[in-house]
């Protein structure tokens, strides 16, 4: 099995000390966020114009006329909501509690990918493990009312692409959903849920088991505030996030208007991969993987291989690797001979440093040449 390396090394995010967002910095984003007439976009521009909420709120209405129109400034000079304090003081409490965390964006912590979107959360609700949120990472998605074949596929391969290094991202919902998410808990990438309600709600409520085992095992992920109750706007919301978190995007079953599509485009529009299963043609759960591909640009896939290579190419070409030459193949082969060893231990042997031979390996693994073991350790491939 070929696998795939993670996006920032488990070490780094492992080592790394979040600090607490600040009562301060809690208030502002907050108050910022209930400010009617301005969304996301309008938000960052605020913050790159004025440099942090504290500034924000201390500026003058002319110099808020330079970013807003009147009635947004106006809005966003007004006294902030008497339920404010309230709404600080329990998301505080909810940081405090074990395994939970707030990223700020800009502030260390905050997912790499999910940064790069033209108008990223301004805050994140974490629960459980948020070192996966800087891992390569697929998202599996389809039908809430999938068919036993499509959610037994999904969870299969859930677990092909966990057990080969990948964290898989899903929404939570009924299906696909729950399937994916399980077969990554069943791997060792495991899992992440990107949720469309606060993070102390649970929907929908037959997930709840799921749930709490994603925050302990996995990850739990929303950027919406304490209380938020499932909202349909929410989710289109939530589509971006489990896209913008993600290498790519597998359809497994959508119908023709499936929310599954939604996604996939998003996925496109943010320079994601976008994968589809087909399906038969009498099938209407088939229907949505089939647009994809015939007319969205899909990669048809038939199994995990088929996205570990792909999604292993594309991590050699940005990383700017080559293949490795014949000497090259041949001096690594030897170094192993009959034993295993780490990236570490290989680059001091063939001085060589580790983050230019990791290119070099991944390019072995899909060559069949040497393949990954528990905790880090190479092998040769014997033929």
């Amino acid at each position: 099995m070929t696998r795939v390396r993670c996006a920032v090394p488990a070490t780094e995010c492992e080592s790394s000390q979040l600090q607490p967002v600040s009562a301060q910095a809690l208030a502002g984003c907050l108050r910022l966020q209930q400010v009617d007439g301005v969304g996301l976009q309008t938000a960052h521009r605020l913050l790159r114009r004025f440099g942090s909420y504290a500034a924000l709120f201390e500026a003058s209405y002319e110099a808020l006329l330079d970013c807003l129109r009147p009635a947004q400034a106006s809005a966003l000079l007004a006294a902030p909501a008497p339920a404010l304090a309230g709404l600080v003081e329990a998301t505080l409490r909810w940081q405090a509690q074990p395994g939970h965390a707030l990223l700020l964006f800009g502030a260390p912590g905050y997912p790499p990918l999910l940064a790069q979107l033209p108008a990223p959360p301004l805050l994140l609700y974490v629960q459980g493990r948020r070192e996966l949120l800087a891992q390569t990472a697929l998202a599996i998605v389809g039908s809430r009312n999938a068919s036993g074949q499509g959610r037994l596929t999904a969870q299969r391969m859930a677990h092909t692409l966990s057990d080969a290094g990948l964290t898989i991202i899903s929404g939570l919902a009924l299906g696909i959903d729950a399937a994916a998410h399980v077969g990554g808990l069943a791997g060792q990438g495991s899992t992440v849920a990107c949720i469309g309600t606060g993070p102390d709600r649970i929907y929908p409520a037959c997930h709840g088991e799921l749930a709490r085992r994603i925050a302990v095992e996995g990850c739990m992920v929303s950027e919406f505030a304490l209380g938020t109750p499932p909202l349909r706007d929410n989710f289109p919301r939530r589509n971006r996030l489990i896209s913008g978190l993600a290498a790519g995007v597998l359809v497994v079953e959508a119908a023709a208007k499936s929310g599954s599509l939604i996604t996939a485009r998003l996925a496109a529009d943010q320079g994601r991969e976008v994968y589809a299963i087909p399906g038969s043609i009498h099938a209407t759960l088939a229907r949505g993987c089939h647009q994809l591909i015939r007319e969205d640009g899909a990669k048809l896939v038939e199994s995990a291989d088929d996205i570990l290579v792909d999604l292993g190419r594309l991590q050699r070409a940005a990383a700017g690797y080559g293949p490795p030459d014949d000497g090259f193949v041949d001096t690594v082969l030897a170094a192993l001979g009959q034993h295993s060893a780490t990236a570490d231990g290989l680059a001091s042997q063939l001085g060589q440093s580790v983050a230019e031979l990791q290119g070099q390996l991944l390019a072995l693994e899909l060559a069949g040449l040497i393949e990954r073991l528990p905790g880090g350790q190479f092998q040769r491939v014997w033929q």
